[in-house]
């Protein structure tokens, strides 16, 4: 780029290389230049160019209509039914639509660029941060120059097919807003009772297995599912029970458990049972540290400590973990005293 005055002159001055940066040699590698300009078919040809325009606002336009049907397919494909195939058919379509709709504007963008926009070869000097007014307003006619060369002002077809397709895109985004409400239901109701029931046994996840007091030994955990949970289908829910009432139970010694911060009516000889689903957004809440008895969210850095009621002493979430009141029967079976006396999930289903 071209400039009336040395952008460079106000700080040549000041430049005084030290001794040794630079060796003179007597055959110094010469600038190659640039290739010679190749022209396009489109620079070449008229009906090349407009066939060129026409691929590029038919790919913008081929967008418009992929958003469209991405949002037309979130309501001809419901998911309120449960059924597996209804929710892959959904995520299917859907994801069709909106793939089609950024992939169209992509390649229409770059086949604009290529095939439409104008093919020149820029040489642009580097300069100082702050260069003179004149480099300033060269600056300025850059913009002015690469508005005509891109054509983006005169070509208004291809641009308001664009701007079209970019606001068409967000419509699948906004649709799909409408799956977060509730379907039939208030959530808070919905996670406020969950399948276990006073005289439910405590099972091993995924096997269904009962878990015997006697088994659990001093530092381990078990990842627990009420024993009826194998008894629903997953047309009938099974998901959505698990996802609930999945619990994590560990077992320490008894007088490690702060009588000031925990229900020991609701323990037994040491084992302990919390909700698995974090309060801050619901993420499982998987890892236990033996030694510090703190249970770790992964997803965002929580931390709750078994020891004193499984209170929050790091991280985002709002409230400790709902506890479990549990004890044995007749046969040694670890076995729900009642539901979770709280919600369980992140604290926002709280606020009705």
């Amino acid at each position: 780029m071209a400039h009336e005055e040395d952008a460079l002159e106000h700080e040549r001055a000041s430049w005084k290389p030290g001794s040794g940066l630079a060796v003179a040699v007597p055959d110094p590698v010469q600038n190659p230049g640039l290739p010679g300009h190749r022209q396009r078919m489109t620079d070449q040809d008229p009906q090349a160019m407009k066939r060129a325009v026409r691929t590029v606002y038919t790919l913008f336009y081929f967008s418009v209509a992929a958003s469209i049907w991405a949002s037309v397919a979130y309501m001809i494909f419901p998911i309120e039914s449960g059924a597996l195939i209804d929710i892959r058919y959904n995520n299917l379509f859907i994801g069709l639509g909106i793939a089609f709709a950024l992939l169209a504007i992509g390649i229409g963008a770059i086949h604009w660029s290529k095939a439409v926009m104008a093919d020149k070869e820029h040489i642009e000097d580097r300069h100082a941060t702050r260069g003179r007014d004149t480099t300033r307003e060269g600056a300025v006619n850059v913009f002015v120059e690469a508005d005509k060369d891109s054509g983006f002002g005169r070509r208004e077809i291809i641009r308001n097919s664009m701007f079209a397709a970019l606001l068409a895109s967000v419509i699948p985004g906004i649709t799909l807003f409408r799956g977060l409400a509730p379907q039939d239901a208030d959530p808070v109701k919905l996670l406020s009772h969950t399948m276990w029931k006073g005289g439910m046994r405590l099972a091993h996840d995924p096997s269904g297995r009962p878990i015997r007091a006697a088994d659990v030994t001093l530092g381990s955990a078990f990842h627990v599912i009420p024993e009826e949970l194998a008894g629903v289908g997953h047309d009938e829910g099974y998901l959505e029970e698990k996802a609930k009432a999945i619990v994590l139970l560990m077992r320490l010694q008894p007088d490690q458990l702060n009588p000031e911060t925990n229900r020991m009516d609701w323990t037994y000889d040491g084992i302990v049972a919390y909700s698995k689903v974090c309060t801050h957004v619901g993420c499982p809440v998987a890892l236990y540290e033996q030694q510090t008895h703190h249970l770790l969210c992964p997803c965002h850095q929580s931390q709750f400590d078994v020891a004193n009621g499984a209170a929050v002493i790091f991280g985002p979430a709002a409230r400790p973990l709902p506890q479990l009141p549990i004890t044995v029967d007749a046969e040694g079976y670890l076995v729900a005293q009642s539901d979770f006396e709280e919600p369980v999930g992140p604290s926002f289903w709280e606020r009705s």
